[in-house]
């Protein structure tokens, strides 16, 4: 069974590269010329990282910690190294993931910008909220969308443009759900406050607990007007990337002070090297389990 091993945690490492994965298919006409693409469920980060010349006496840790990692079996968390610190400034070491909009089941039409639902599902919605809508009929209405106005319980405004369509029933709007591309927050205590910033990095974890496993690493992409109301708790809105690979359940942690994701090793095979100094250089590739 894997399990977690700790990664030291000096020196940091030398250099980094960071990147995000994504799985998408794309068939161009020969005709033509036209593309199409497809977007499929994989999304995930990886990272080629250097450490430092180390004295053996350092090394020694590294060397302990990738051999118990045994190749890909083991696990351990990890963050972009050059972002383990958020530029925004919270006073709240995680935020808590709370939905404002939420219906299984509504008849939705959409024109130009404007969603009308057939139920006073946008009671609670606030501007700069992302909702997350399926069952349209017309494809390019799905997705992620940000409310730029709240006109009633049944109608808002998006940034988006929709392909007009009527009366479709069965649609589902949703928030902190498998596929989104935002996260609707809550500050954890009534006094909490500060900023999120744009780059920032939020980790979500698996439970209502600070010291849970994460399961996502996101990074803030946009961040929408915070609302001090519901029992003087900040309400955020972000916009995030890469999109949510499973629903958040509403109450549950999203690391705000040095959040990370769950990596692994991408090789089986680990290295190092000496000189006659016993200065030690050590270079890996690791990537974002899910």
């Amino acid at each position: 069974m894997a399990i977690e091993i700790a990664m030291p945690t000096t020196p940091n490492f030398l250099r980094s590269t960071f990147r995000l994965h994504r799985a998408v298919g794309q068939t161009i006409s020969p005709f033509t010329g036209t593309q199409k693409t497809q977007e499929y469920d994989y999304v995930g980060w990886s990272a080629d990282v250097t450490l430092p010349p180390m004295r053996r006496s350092v090394a020694v840790n590294w060397q302990s910690w990738l051999t118990r990692l045994k190749g890909s079996s083991n696990f351990f968390q990890f963050a972009d190294p050059d972002a383990l610190t958020n530029t925004g400034t919270y006073d709240t070491a995680y935020l808590e993931a709370v939905p404002r909009v939420s219906d299984a089941s509504t008849t939705l039409s959409f024109a130009t910008s404007t969603i009308t639902s057939g139920d006073t599902i946008f009671t609670n919605a606030l501007v700069g909220d992302y909702i997350f809508v399926t069952g349209a009929a017309n494809s390019d209405n799905n997705g992620t969308h940000k409310i730029s106005t709240v006109t009633s319980g049944t109608v808002v405004v998006t940034t988006s443009t929709f392909t007009t369509e009527n009366s479709t029933a069965s649609c589902k709007v949703h928030q902190n759900v498998k596929g989104a591309t935002g996260l609707a927050l809550r500050a954890s205590t009534d006094t909490a406050a500060g900023s999120i910033a744009v780059g920032d990095y939020l980790g979500v974890l698996t439970s209502n607990s600070a010291t849970s496993t994460p399961t996502q690493l996101l990074l803030v992409t946009e961040v929408s007007t915070e609302t001090a109301v519901g029992g003087g708790r900040n309400l955020i809105s972000v916009g995030t990337e890469p999109k949510l690979r499973a629903d958040i359940t509403s109450g549950h942690f999203v690391k705000f002070t040095s959040p990370k994701g769950i990596f692994r090793l991408t090789d089986n095979v680990i290295e190092w090297g000496g000189d006659r100094n016993s200065n030690y250089n050590m270079s890996f590739t690791v990537t974002e389990v899910i």
